[in-house]
């Protein structure tokens, strides 16, 4: 195949939720760039209406007005709103205005479509896998471009930006030397449950919990629920699971909620079956992503290329997001700093910046992610555990420590202003 050679200033490989809204984030300060069921918090928010998108998604998702919990094991519901009033956790009370500022969950493909309709098709490049990447010395001035990049088809880009937004197994992160995930040894089912009469269910979040399971139920429309289940992994299923059949992920569903309420039943029977995946949640080590190199000169990563976390927060997406911000504004500040121009030198200021604002605020999301799913599953056990012999400890963390102490709490973490956008010329 013949080599094409092309030029761009600045390249994102990888075109999921990352990827993307850092090309609409570049896009809205005037950059051009080449690129190629999800519960969003109040931080993810901030970030969509700074990309100015988040007005197409909550015309059409509701926010939660309540969440509840309930212990499978004694059917006792852990509802840990206040007794002395009747409003919800989810309500604006004082100290909780991060869950009441619009939390929801959206068809991931939604919210896809929503920064890819802000985007000119031309920028997009589709099926370009990454093969290579080089870094080369450049002259002191605008015009030079120090990365070189080699895609699967025999192109060949040279850009002044690199930004791997290429997922957990990122080519771009293996480049910048950030040492491999590791896995959580839990794993997750997923499925969307499709009732085209109708689910009937309240407009709320519900946990079912079990010693070394959790069961989400987070209604999407009045049609759709998305649901999840989270287990401490059982290496004599794993490689059976890894095939990724979804009649067999169903079954074993069905058969791990054995005792739970019907209604969690009834959300995995009506599921579509091409929306049952399951997967062995891995993760970056903090200590590996404050000391470890995120970015080099003008290249760097965001999203799950720079902080993989476990999903008990549901914070991936929502720290992807405020990525892209941060750096877009980075990036935008030099380039109008500079009337227009894209000055290397300045750019790798303002990218070691990003990389300091981010490194500490996702190496907290990891570590709080990580901890909140161990001791909402009391640190043990798989599909099929009961809670014989577990000791009154773990439940005592989950159930007073995590649900009535530490959870209310988060919010101030969670509820994150990555800032705004420098109005640029689109």
């Amino acid at each position: 195949m013949e080599n094409v050679v092309i030029k761009e200033e600045v390249v994102i490989v990888g075109g999921g939720v990352a990827g993307l809204a850092t090309a609409l984030a570049l896009k809205r300060v005037g950059v051009r760039i080449t690129g190629p069921g999800l519960t969003l918090f109040s931080n993810a928010w901030i970030a969509l209406e700074s990309l100015g998108v988040a007005h197409k998604l909550t015309s059409i998702y509701k926010p939660y007005k309540r969440t509840k919990v309930t212990d499978v094991a004694n059917g006792a519901s852990l509802n840990f709103q206040k007794k002395v009033t009747k409003e919800t956790l989810l309500s604006a009370k004082e100290g909780e205005e991060w869950m009441a500022t619009g939390l929801r969950t959206v068809h991931r493909r939604a919210l896809l479509e929503a920064l890819l309709e802000e985007l000119p098709i031309e920028t997009v490049r589709f099926s370009s896998k990454l093969c290579s990447i080089e870094k080369i010395k450049t002259r002191q001035d605008n015009d030079s471009f120090g990365v070189i990049i080699h895609l699967e088809d025999g192109t060949t880009v040279h850009t002044k930006v690199l930004i791997g937004c290429d997922g957990v197994h990122s080519l771009v992160s293996k480049w910048l030397g950030l040492k491999d995930v590791v896995n959580s040894g839990r794993c997750a089912m997923r499925g969307l449950g499709v009732f085209p009469e109708g689910h009937g269910l309240n407009h709320e979040m519900q946990q079912f919990v079990d010693i070394g399971r959790r069961f989400g139920i987070l209604p999407v429309t009045d049609e759709d629920v998305y649901w999840f289940m989270s287990y401490q992994s059982i290496p004599s299923k794993d490689a059976e699971m890894a095939k990724g059949d979804p009649k067999l992920i169903q079954m074993t569903m069905l058969e791990s909620v054995f005792g739970s309420p019907q209604v969690v039943k009834d959300v995995i029977q009506q599921s579509d079956m091409k929306s049952l995946s399951w997967v062995p949640p891995s993760f970056r080590y903090p200590w590996d992503l404050i000391f470890g190199r995120v970015s080099d000169g003008t290249i760097t990563v965001a999203g799950d290329a720079m902080h993989p976390m476990t999903p008990d927060l549901g914070q991936g997406g929502c720290a992807a997001l405020e990525d892209d911000v941060v750096l877009g504004r980075h990036i935008g500040n030099s380039y109008i700093r500079n009337g227009g121009m894209m000055s290397q030198e300045d750019l790798k200021v303002e990218i070691e910046m990003y990389v300091k604002e981010r490194r500490w605020r996702t190496a907290g999301l990891i570590t709080a992610s990580y901890l909140s799913g161990w001791v909402q599953q009391c640190g043990s056990g798989g599909i099929g555990s009961s809670s014989n012999g577990v000791g009154w400890l773990m439940k005592f963390l989950r159930d007073t420590m995590y649900y009535k102490i530490i959870y209310p709490r988060l919010g101030g973490f969670l509820h994150y202003d990555c800032g705004k956008l420098p109005t640029g010329s689109t």
